[in-house]
């Protein structure tokens, strides 16, 4: 593989150098052969620099952009740099009023150092509080109210009500004023792609269960979700909940006479609640700050297409822009989704810089709000900048920086599609690249989903390969160090040598036919 990207090397060398020869020729009344357009196609391949694309994830997990939570005066503040290298490569605006910028209103909520979660353990004198690990056991949760409950904790298993289902977990227990212990999800499984499932659905989304519980009296939670860090959820005033994990879990059910592994599979085998008072008292105390003004910001600029047949439809290249932020110490979000971004402007500058230029728009969009319910690609396709039935794909990127493999969901949805990207692979860049089917039964994680589910065909793009021994999603760890440039490049190589491919074809329809 290697050896192969070594022999283009030296070819665009060679190429170099037979211009500087030719050039005395020229100068002697000697015509010069004019480059053909894979040659130049080769040459602004060759331009996209693993070096670069580093350089651009360092920037953008760098602190003065505070981890890129949507809304964020911070995060504006890296839109702005990424428009000003779309301006200086002449990738036109297609945002608002001929701006870069979509607008949408996108509330969050910043939160400080100083929270706190603990058991309270009653002894024969008072009580000793057993105070939790910022990160290794508890995050605070991405929207908590700001302040301070201690009361009994109350497991209601999914925190589910649907009357329509007959189920309710709250069926049986009195939260008023309570801490309630929840699970995500519901007890269908996610990738469950039945009729049934889709009941389910709704219940399953952060939103709907902290409302619920609010709803029902509680004043606190401990959400049994990682502990990861995740902004997508409601804010209510004095509602205060942490993300925690196995270890706060198991405190919580010792000693009730019940396991938490025996209590799931119960509810999952019966799908009938399993809600108890666990007797146990816990403090939570969090300190935020709500913006319910807050405003997010797609970044959006197109390269217009030459052909004036074929200039109204567009090839979207994007991924998210933002991240996590601080809570309280700053996510950097390295590998999700810096990379991601970073290899969406090594093709945006690849492209805008080709002299072969495609028929086709390409757009490039940089989302925002991913991670408070993928709102950027959610408005975006309720206002589209050119009609979806124009569109003719999005290529999506997730977490596009670790390994030595390449991976879309997709791939099997669209094998017209992916025939692009196995010629540009076999021909140029000989990489292991993989694909599975598109498939967004479950909450919408990702931007691709929203296409999906309005009909444009839409596939992922990440990486794999590299192991380390912690977890980094959605934590402090999803750092510089992780990256692997090479891959990067490959990526975005693959990326340009397929879209421009794609955006050259007289006629491309990448819709799966109906049986």
């Amino acid at each position: 593989m290697k050896h192969k990207k070594i022999l283009w090397a030296v070819f665009a060398f060679v190429l170099l150098m037979s211009a500087s020869v030719a050039a005395p020729q020229a100068q002697r009344g000697q015509s010069q052969a004019p480059l053909t357009d894979e040659q130049k196609i080769l040459a602004a391949m060759h331009s996209i620099s693993s070096h670069t694309l580093y350089d651009y994830v360092k920037e953008l997990v760098s602190e003065k952009y505070g981890g890129r939570l949507t809304g964020t005066p911070e995060y504006n503040a890296c839109a702005e740099w990424i428009i000003s290298l779309l301006k200086k490569w002449g990738v036109q605006p297609a945002g608002d009023k001929g701006t870069y910028l979509q607008a949408y209103p996108n509330p969050y909520t910043l939160v400080s150092r100083g929270g706190l979660l603990a058991m309270n353990i009653p002894i024969k004198d008072g009580v000793i509080k057993k105070s939790y690990k910022y990160e290794d056991e508890f995050f605070p949760g991405g929207t908590s109210g700001s302040g301070e409950v201690t009361a009994e904790v109350i497991y209601v298993g999914y925190g589910v009500t649907a009357p329509e289902l007959g189920y309710d977990d709250y069926t049986g227990v009195d939260v008023k004023g309570k801490i309630v212990l929840m699970d995500p999800e519901v007890p269908m499984p996610a990738s469950d792609t039945s009729e049934v499932f889709k009941k389910w659905r709704p219940y399953s989304f952060h939103q709907f269960k902290l409302e619920n519980a609010v709803a029902h009296g509680a004043k606190g939670m401990v959400y049994n979700y990682g502990p990861i860090v995740n902004p997508n959820s409601s804010y209510r005033e004095g509602f205060i909940y942490d993300h925690v994990g196995s270890a706060v879990v198991n405190d919580i059910f010792a000693g009730t006479g019940k396991t938490y592994a025996d209590t799931v599979a119960k509810i999952k085998k019966e799908l009938k609640p399993q809600s108890f008072a666990t007797g146990k008292i816990m403090t939570i105390k969090n300190i935020t700050e709500p913006h319910p003004e807050g405003i997010g910001y797609n970044v959006i600029g197109v390269i217009p297409g030459t052909d004036p047949k074929l200039k109204d439809e567009v090839i979207i290249i994007g991924g998210h822009l933002d991240h996590l932020g601080r809570t309280w110490e700053l996510l950097p979000g390295a590998n999700d989704n810096a990379t991601a971004v970073a290899v969406g402007l090594g093709v945006a500058e690849a492209m805008a810089k080709c002299a072969v230029k495609p028929k086709r728009t390409v757009m490039f969009i940089f989302f925002g709000g991913e991670e408070q319910g993928v709102a950027g690609s959610d408005y975006y396709c309720e206002h589209p900048v050119y009609p979806l039935d124009k569109t003719l794909v999005l290529i999506n990127m997730e977490s596009a920086g670790m390994g030595d493999r390449i991976s879309a969901s997709g791939a099997r949805t669209y094998p017209a599609f992916w025939a692009f990207i196995e010629k540009a692979n076999q021909k140029y860049i000989h990489r292991q690249v993989s694909g599975g089917a598109a498939s967004y039964p479950g909450r919408p994680r990702q931007d691709s989903a929203r296409f999906f589910w309005k009909g444009v065909p839409a596939l992922t793009f990440g990486t794999s390969g590299k192991s380390v021994p912690y977890s980094t999603y959605h934590n402090t760890k999803d750092s510089l160090e992780l990256i692997t440039p090479e891959i990067m490049e490959d990526l975005a190589q693959l990326l340009f040598i397929a879209g421009l491919d794609m955006a050259g074809q007289d006629v491309l329809d990448f819709r799966p036919e109906k049986k």
